[in-house]
């Protein structure tokens, strides 16, 4: 490591743990640096004409700047993993009887609190996945559940109650029309498809009005960017934001938007672990905010995204060994799970991909092979 790397590498640690402005006489009493305050002050004054540092309006001090922080996350970092985070995820998994929904949120829960930040699940984005098929489960004389699966293996269902004149055979006769039509669209073109079919349903579906609404609704929800959010309290407890409204609304506007969220992510610098860092800065809109993010491939949401959200002076030491980590035992745990038997998704039970669940009774009318 170089005089320089080793005096970049102390003022980012240094910001990152007091959010202060940091001088040449701070760092080497902080750091015992073996070098005079004068010679750190003119490796202070390359750093800040190649850009790595910045000087604040408020002081002589440096602070890192977006290019700063990059190096320091690609060549400077080292990093370890809390026992305490590895000590709470081991109790998350080992009860087997969670569904994929609390496995998740209790995972996201650990790692907001052990970071500081907050943590965003982000499932595929609509126009990347198409229905394979909406099957209907009977619950009782006069309800049912219709479970709705893409082919990225995300799950929805939508309960309604069935009118007495409704028999079950005709509900499924009409799920089974559906499917024949709606089989392979794209999840962002179902909505339109449903409503454009409107007209034409009362010719051929008895009790239309029913089914249509209930799957229309739930299409609905289909639709929209699957985003869960963890750790919103962490985000006020960080300087940056709790003195600074329009900071706070940036990033409270980020969270409300998955689109825009998406797109930073997909700007990211990867590590050479595959784990992605956006330091955001004025061009972007998003100063002083950060996201780390790494791929999960978890039942019902494959291709997601979990993604760190915070300020610029995040600690990525330890952040990114943690989100490395986390991921991986995430991964683990869900690969074990498949191998090992049924998996559940949001408490339904979904059947691994060798077993075939029970075929309905069949309606009056046979199905059209797709």
């Amino acid at each position: 490591m170089t005089r320089q790397d080793e005096i970049l590498k102390s003022i980012v640690e240094y910001f990152i743990k007091t959010a202060e402005p940091v001088g040449s006489k701070t760092l080497m009493e902080a750091y015992r640096l073996d070098c005079s305050s004068a010679t750190i002050r003119n490796e202070m004054n390359t750093l800040e004409s190649l850009g790595y540092l910045e000087k604040t309006h408020t002081s002589s001090g440096r602070v890192p700047s977006e290019k700063g922080y990059q190096y320091y996350v690609e060549h400077l970092r080292s990093g370890s993993v809390d026992e305490g985070i590895k000590n709470a995820l081991q109790t998350v998994f080992g009860e087997r009887a969670k569904s994929v929904e609390e496995v998740m949120k209790e995972s996201c829960e650990i790692l907001s609190h052990m970071t500081n930040l907050a943590s965003v699940v982000l499932g595929p984005a609509v126009n990347e996945e198409c229905l394979q098929r909406v099957q209907i489960i009977p619950l009782g004389a006069n309800t049912a559940t219709a479970v709705f699966v893409t082919d990225k293996g995300y799950v929805e269902n939508k309960t309604f109650v069935i009118p007495d004149n409704l028999s079950m055979e005709e509900v499924e006769k009409n799920v089974s029309f559906l499917n024949n039509r709606l089989v392979g669209t794209p999840i962002s073109q179902l909505v339109g498809k449903m409503e454009a079919m409107k007209p034409a349903l009362t010719d051929y579906m008895v009790g239309e009005k029913i089914i249509y609404q209930a799957i229309l609704e739930a299409f609905v929800k289909f639709t929209s960017d699957r985003m869960s959010f963890y750790g919103k309290d962490a985000l006020f407890k960080q300087p940056e934001f709790a003195t600074d409204a329009d900071k706070l609304r940036k990033v409270m506007s980020l969270l409300d938007h998955p689109a825009e969220l998406r797109k930073a992510v997909k700007d990211s610098k990867a590590t050479p672990t595959g784990v992605q860092v956006h330091i955001g800065s004025d061009k972007d809109g998003m100063e002083d905010v950060s996201l780390v993010s790494a791929k999960l491939n978890v039942p019902g949401l494959s291709d997601a995204l979990l993604t760190l959200l915070g300020p610029s002076r995040m600690d990525y030491e330890s952040v990114v060994a943690t989100l490395e980590y986390v991921t991986a035992a995430i991964d683990k745990y869900f690969s074990t799970q498949k191998k090992g038997g049924q998996l559940v998704l949001c408490q339904t039970t979904i059947m691994p991909e060798n077993q075939k669940p029970a075929p309905p009774k069949k309606p009056s009318k046979p199905k059209q092979k797709k």
